[in-house]
């Protein structure tokens, strides 16, 4: 849970400087600071919301949950497993392979300044970092260059310099594409078995049979035997450069 935490103390104080605080009472707003806290207090909330959003653009949850649902998919199980079994299964990967980077994102940013031992711009930067990292060794070049160009910004000197901004929609477009790229070997092998189900089938003159009956009970026996779920969460837990 340090890495839900961590992400959601760094969106917290991203915008505000200093931790507003709440009061209920219905008042004229009198003085300028009043009115940039009670903005403050808005712009936390709308964070908040879209702490989820956040969640999904640094870390390795957009590849889990894309190739766990075109396995289904390839196996022509509509709802099985659920939806919410595959988001679960998704989140606990994500939580495993993050768990270093929100460690040290907590360990360096969030807890000193919790403890006030660091301001809050050398703790945003600081918990920032970690994710930074992760997303720029799984972020391709060519995907970074393309938000280069449409920005129309100079080329940074080195990953320092690679702005937040530019770097999350880079990190996700190469998550999109690696995702689909798995995602297409995993379908092969059970397209192959739907090919030769429907040949065998045609052969023997059985047309009014769907081959989707036949070859659904084989996909199934053939993911047990060959363990596939040991491989495929094995394989993509090795596939981040971490």
């Amino acid at each position: 849970m340090r890495i839900v935490l961590a992400l959601l103390l760094i969106t917290v104080t991203l915008f505000a400087a200093d931790a507003p605080m709440i009061n209920l009472s219905v008042a004229a707003i009198e003085e300028p600071a009043q009115f940039v806290r009670t903005i403050n207090i808005a712009i936390i909330l709308a964070l908040l919301v879209l702490a989820p959003t956040l969640l999904l653009m640094v870390t390795s949850f957009t590849r889990f949950v894309i190739v766990f649902s075109l396995l289904r998919q390839a196996m022509g199980l509509q709802q099985t497993p659920p939806s919410q079994v595959i988001i679960s299964l998704a989140l606990i990967m994500t939580i495993f392979i993050m768990e270093p980077y929100g460690k040290k994102s907590w360990d360096e940013g969030i807890k000193p300044y919790m403890d006030e031992k660091i301001g809050y711009d050398v703790a945003i930067e600081k918990g920032i970092q970690p994710f930074k990292e992760f997303m720029i060794k799984n972020t391709r070049e060519s995907d970074l260059a393309l938000f280069y160009r449409i920005k129309k910004t100079e080329n940074p000197k080195n990953i320092d310099d690679v702005p937040i901004t530019l770097l999350m929609p880079a990190f996700i477009v190469s998550e999109l594409r690696t995702a689909f790229e798995i995602g297409f070997l995993i379908f092969l092998p059970f397209l192959v078995i739907d090919i030769i189900v429907a040949s065998i089938l045609m052969s023997l003159g059985m047309m009014m049979l769907p081959p989707v009956m036949i070859s659904l009970p084989i996909k199934i026996i053939f993911f047990i035997v060959v363990d596939g779920w040991q491989l495929i969460i094995g394989n993509l837990a090795q596939s981040f450069k971490v």
